[in-house]
This record gives C-alpha cells, sequence and structure tokens, in this order.
C-alpha cells in the first residue's frame, strides 16, 4: 500500500467485507461522533465497525480483526490515539490511519502524525475530506 503522509486541517486486508468494499473502524470515546462517522461513512459504501477507546482497537486488531481504514480519536480514556497508533503499527498493522482530533494546534498534529498516521483531520469529519482517502484505498485494494 502506498503509504504517504499528510496533514489536513480543518494495505490491511479484512475479515467481513465482501468484494472490494472497503472495511472501517472508527474509534472514538463519544457514542454520538462514533453514531454520526458510522452514518458518513456507511452512506459511502464502506464497512463499518466501532470500538470506544484505543485499547479496544488494538485488541480487535490482535483478535485478529483487519481493516483497510481506522479513523482514530486524538483524546480518549484507557489508551489515547496516539498510543493506540503506535503499538498497531508495532504490531504491523499496515492499514491506513487517519487521526481525528478536535485540536488545531501544529504541535499536536504533528504529535500525533509521528505515532504513525497516514494523515489527520481537524473535526468534523466530512465525505469531503474522506472522498480523497477513498480514491487512495481504492486504487491500492
Amino acid at each position: 500500500m502506498n503509504v504517504s503522509k499528510k496533514t489536513v486541517t480543518g494495505d490491511g486486508t479484512n475479515n467481513s467485507a465482501t468484494g472490494n468494499r472497503i472495511s472501517v473502524l472508527v474509534v472514538d470515546d463519544d457514542p454520538i461522533i462514533r453514531t454520526i462517522h458510522k452514518a458518513l461513512l456507511r452512506r459511502s459504501g464502506m464497512e463499518v465497525e466501532v470500538a470506544a477507546d484505543g485499547q479496544q482497537a488494538v485488541n480487535l486488531h490482535r483478535m485478529g480483526a483487519s481493516y483497510n481504514l481506522v479513523f482514530m480519536d486524538m483524546e480518549m480514556p484507557v489508551m489515547d490515539g496516539p498510543q493506540a497508533t503506535r503499538e498497531l503499527r508495532e504490531m504491523g498493522v499496515e492499514s491506513m490511519i487517519v487521526g481525528v482530533t478536535s485540536r488545531d494546534l501544529d504541535s499536536d498534529i504533528q504529535a500525533f502524525m509521528a505515532a504513525g498516521l497516514n494523515y489527520c483531520f481537524v473535526k468534523p469529519l466530512t465525505i469531503e475530506k474522506v472522498i480523497p482517502l477513498i480514491e487512495e484505498l481504492t486504487g491500492n485494494i
């Protein structure tokens, strides 16, 4: 998979997807945000699962789950986004991991990127932000 690192402000395989559908894991401690992101991504034709914190995301991968794309919130209880991202990368996870944060300070975003993200978006997540990821993934699946 072509892994590029980009910050956007303002080749994982999948156990559950069929055909070329993109499988996505949304990791966020806010149940409302999880629901909104899940709906947005499903409308884009993706298969979506959710996790309430970074530890759940890591555990899902340890149990054999894999995803083409992971949307990782930065600040969460139990295990935050940067720590979960580092652990996933140390486990050999090559999926595209996209940070999603409400923090818009360059230093916060760069610290999150350094954990192993491919991209970082400042909330809210919108379809306009997701389309380039879909295009990159569909070219690499």
